[in-house]
């Protein structure tokens, strides 16, 4: 009778155990898709032919380890800049990781604070090239040799618009065929952000053929952003975690990782 009441008292130790782990847990995960940003490194970085790394990866999984009930999608997909944003405005996408603010992307899109990072824009040259650039001055007087290199869809765009009177060369979708292009002789200057820069020229093998001019011409902080279709109460919880995150000086420790 005594083993028979020992058995039973284990029994209902167990169940109880297993009712308050199931209660710890979320009931169902909410789903948030996103993608990897091509030509964003360190945002997103390729490691190897399936596996997306970076900055932006580890923290949406430190998002995830704070609010369980969060979980994101498609960050081993890779698409164009443009493409990830665009769909984000269309709703066939939720969220994305570490996007500069900018009058016309706080129309489409929702920034959640704080900041995740700073950057800090760099022109890049030929290595056997003497220009020196400290102002923007010093680029329009190059002309006609003086045209910048930059992504299309990316926030230099809109940077160098503000400046004015510069020739710019948007065509390139990404870093790689802009170094290529600089490389060539087909820009003067490739307007480009760190950090990440000098990661980037040993990626793509151009170390002895290009260099990082030394002077800072602009700096900007990135923020989460999420679409406008996402229901308040998850732009709650994305926000609680990222505050977290800068409070326990997490977002400090990645991004010193990435630099």
């Amino acid at each position: 009778m005594a083993g028979l009441y020992s058995g039973w008292t284990r029994l209902l130790g167990a169940a109880c155990c297993a009712l308050l782990l199931s209660a710890s847990l979320p009931a169902h995960a909410i789903v948030l898709r996103t993608a990897a940003q091509e030509g964003t490194e360190p945002k997103f970085i390729a490691e190897g032919k399936d596996r997306v790394v970076g900055l932006c990866i580890d923290i949406l999984r430190a998002v995830e380890q704070i609010e369980p009930t969060l979980q994101f999608v498609g960050d081993q997909r890779w698409k164009p800049l443009i493409r990830a944003y665009s769909e984000m405005e269309t709703g066939q996408q939720d969220v994305q990781c570490a996007m500069q603010r900018t009058a016309e992307r706080e129309l489409k899109y929702h920034f959640l604070g704080p900041a995740l990072y700073s950057i800090e824009y760099h022109f890049l040259a030929r290595a056997q090239d003497p220009v020196v650039i400290n102002h923007w001055d010093d680029v329009r007087r190059l002309a006609p040799d003086n045209v910048v290199l930059i992504n299309r869809g990316f926030a230099a765009g809109t940077i160098l618009a503000e400046m004015g009177g510069l020739v710019v060369d948007a065509n390139s979708t990404n870093p790689q065929a802009n170094l290529q292009k600089l490389i060539a002789g087909r820009g003067r200057l490739f307007f480009h952000r760190g950090p990440g820069l000098q990661r980037l020229l040993e990626r793509t093998g151009t170390v002895d053929k290009v260099r990082i001019l030394p002077q800072v011409m602009y700096s900007a902080k990135l923020y989460f952003v999420t679409s406008k279709r996402l229901a308040g109460f998850i732009n709650d919880r994305l926000e609680r975690a990222l505050f977290q995150l800068e409070k326990n000086g997490e977002l400090e420790r990645l991004m010193r990782k990435w630099d």
